[in-house]
């Protein structure tokens, strides 16, 4: 089967699609992932062919446009309005680039900010839409969208939050998703329902699946192939085996980081304590004065790096989250806007991570408690159970053998054994 992958976002949203194609491919698919040309480089590294859908992610989220989102208590607001801006855009060629990729495909997975535009040009041409997510999309009473504030609500009022989030997200892509769908001559469409196939990229040890989600929706568990063999930079070799396990600090994508603040109260919570720090998208490391006992390093893989670790600290995005609870580490989820707060809640009902507040406002004294508690032997032994819970599931599998099913393919033997665990 063809199977064409479209989503938009960061490189967190685009590594897990590439890992799922990857496994389609694996069982004898062919596979196209359309996405922002800035997270493609992991995509090409996996073999996945690959085509860059129009906009600049990095640039429209870097300090000189977005950096407020991630300082002010407007910051959501304002990453919100500057990631529907940019869909919006770029909605008529997004159409079209969909469009020409999906000719002869059987499948259309769809993920991200071309989330409405992907299921208008599968309607176009008519083949079978899948959606695909890191985040619970679909409507439960057991908690609120995580697009909300994480606070105790009745169960219908969880329920009701979905329903409120995806109306306001509708209002947001309307104009420019109608306006497209009417140049390839389609009807005006509506926000979408929870009646279309939906497969997660979620672990059921993280997020168990809701009792009350529907039937066509499927928790697969985390989309990721595993690192057998990554070029390590010799100073990072050195730096690993000359000590203790460091203390992992990223914050991945957060472009508009305040590294100073931030990094100021990360250095003297660590207080002499060997230290990774991965700048991401924030602000170039160049300009921070970082102590002697922090080592600086490029991007690397999560699935290698994380286990060498002894606390990971991290924003709390869907991908980064799942990495950190797989390698069996406790984490220090600092959330700056939308889902990470979900993730950094579910991290702490795990026992996984200590409760402690955002990236915003976190002080040295909190973080420095926060590092106290992640290294007892309590939180460890926890951790290092979910981690090897996680390690059994087999979340690119379970999506194949979903995917075919959906698509009216007999999965083979091995994906039907493997999925069924």
């Amino acid at each position: 089967m063809k199977i064409v992958a479209v989503t938009y976002g960061t490189e967190g949203d685009t590594r897990p699609l590439a890992a799922l194609c990857r496994g389609l491919q694996e069982s004898g698919d062919e596979t196209l992932l359309l996405a922002d040309a800035g997270t493609l480089a992991g995509v090409r590294d996996l073999g996945v062919p690959s085509s860059a859908l129009a906009g600049d992610i990095r640039s429209a989220l870097a300090p000189s446009g977005a950096a407020e989102p991630v300082r002010t208590p407007r910051g959501l607001d304002a990453t919100a309005t500057t990631l529907a801006r940019l869909a919006q855009q770029n909605a008529d060629t997004w159409m079209r680039q969909i469009l020409d990729a999906a000719v002869g495909a059987d499948g259309l997975l769809i993920a991200g900010l071309a989330t409405y535009i992907g299921f208008a040009a599968a309607e176009k041409a008519g083949i079978q839409p899948i959606a695909a997510s890191l985040i619970p999309l679909t409507p439960t009473a057991e908690f609120p969208s995580p697009f909300l504030p994480p606070r105790p609500m009745p169960r219908f009022l969880n329920r009701r939050s979905y329903s409120l989030v995806s109306g306001a997200l509708w209002r947001a892509f309307r104009g420019s998703t109608n306006a497209a769908r009417s140049g390839v001559g389609l009807p005006p469409g509506h926000r979408l329902s929870a009646d279309h196939p939906m497969i997660y990229g979620i672990s059921p040890t993280v997020l168990p699946r809701p009792a009350d989600w529907p039937a066509r929706t499927w928790l697969c568990g985390q989309w990721v192939q595993p690192v057998h063999d990554w070029p390590l930079p010799q100073h990072v070799e050195e730096f690993l085996a000359s000590g203790e396990p460091p203390i992992y600090v990223g914050f991945g994508s957060m472009a508009g980081l305040d590294h100073g603040d931030l990094m100021d109260a990360v250095v003297t919570a660590v207080a002499g304590r060997r230290a990774v720090f991965y700048p991401g998208w924030g602000r170039g490391a160049g300009s921070l004065q970082l102590p002697d006992n922090f080592l600086v390093i490029g991007e690397a893989p999560h699935d290698w790096l994380f286990p060498r670790m002894s606390v990971i600290i991290h924003h709390g995005g869907s991908g980064t989250t799942h990495s950190a609870a797989r390698a069996g580490v406790p984490s220090i989820a600092l959330p700056f806007a939308a889902d990470q707060f979900f993730w950094a809640r579910r991290l702490q009902q795990l026992g996984i991570a200590p409760a402690i507040g955002g990236a915003r406002r976190v002080t040295a004294g909190e973080l420095s408690a926060a590092i106290t508690a992640a290294g007892s032997e309590t939180m460890r032994a926890r951790a290092a159970d979910v981690g090897a819970r996680m390690r059994t599931e087999d979340g690119v599998a379970t999506a194949v053998d979903r995917i075919h099913r959906i698509l009216g393919h007999v999965e083979t033997t091995a994906h039907r054994n493997r999925s069924d665990r």
